[in-house]
């Protein structure tokens, strides 16, 4: 979020930065927390986040020691105050009368919300995706999320974090890759889980997908943990 500040200052909508009031945080992680301070301080924004994402953004060294990440600092800016606590069910009316609608979407994190604005749906990283890094920190979570955006009524646009605009039909198929890559990845890790410890066993997952990349990638280890036989 913070490399939006120089687009930012070049408008062309008709809107600048200080008409926005308000920012809807789907989750704590640096990439998505990033300018929530900026817009705080220099235009009086209100800040909206989940309970269970709170933490992470008010004190964002607490984030670092418990989820260090190359360039943290630079992605997540400043910690800032979360002004509103959002949880599941919530709406959040503003003042021209739009409705925004919380739905609980957890399991990339440990309590990541999704926003509704009528027919659109705002989903941060809910969706894992091939081509990516997969990181979740429950298997179960995240096939639960998946099956709740998969049955929301009215839907017609899903915006993720990762790249463009999606129809329902575009993000119907994005649902089942989804499902797959998770259910391939559990079964992945079922095969080759013999009681090791969690390194040897991550490398042993990472030969499995011909991605030996990820062996030092202590988020993945994480979405490996979460896939263990429980």
């Amino acid at each position: 979020m913070r490399s939006l500040i120089p687009a930012l200052r070049e408008v062309k909508n008709g809107h600048q930065p200080s008409e926005i009031k308000a920012v809807f945080l789907t989750h704590a992680h640096p990439d998505h927390i990033g300018t929530a301070n900026y817009f705080r301080g220099k235009y009086g924004a209100e800040i909206y986040a989940s309970e269970g994402e709170r933490a992470w953004i008010e004190d964002i060294d607490l984030q670092f020691a418990e989820r260090p990440i190359p360039n943290f600092y630079h992605l997540a800016g400043q910690s800032t105050r979360v002004d509103h606590v959002v949880k599941d069910g919530d709406k959040v009316y503003l003042t021209d009368g739009t409705c925004i609608e919380v739905i609980g979407t957890p399991g990339h994190s440990a309590d990541e919300v999704s926003y509704r604005i009528e027919d659109v749906i705002f989903i941060g990283d809910t969706v894992p995706v091939r081509g990516d890094i997969p990181i979740f920190i429950d298997v179960d979570a995240v096939k639960f999320s998946l099956a709740v955006l998969k049955d929301l009524p009215g839907i017609e646009y899903f915006y993720p974090a990762w790249d463009q605009t999606y129809s329902l039909e575009m993000m119907k198929e994005k649902l089942e890759e989804a499902k797959e890559l998770v259910d391939e990845l559990e079964q992945i890790v079922c095969d080759v889980d013999h009681g090791q410890e969690l390194s040897v066993l991550t490398e042993n997952v990472c030969e499995s997908l011909n991605m030996p990349a990820l062996r030092i990638n202590p988020l993945f280890a994480r979405t490996v943990a979460c896939c263990k036989r429980r």
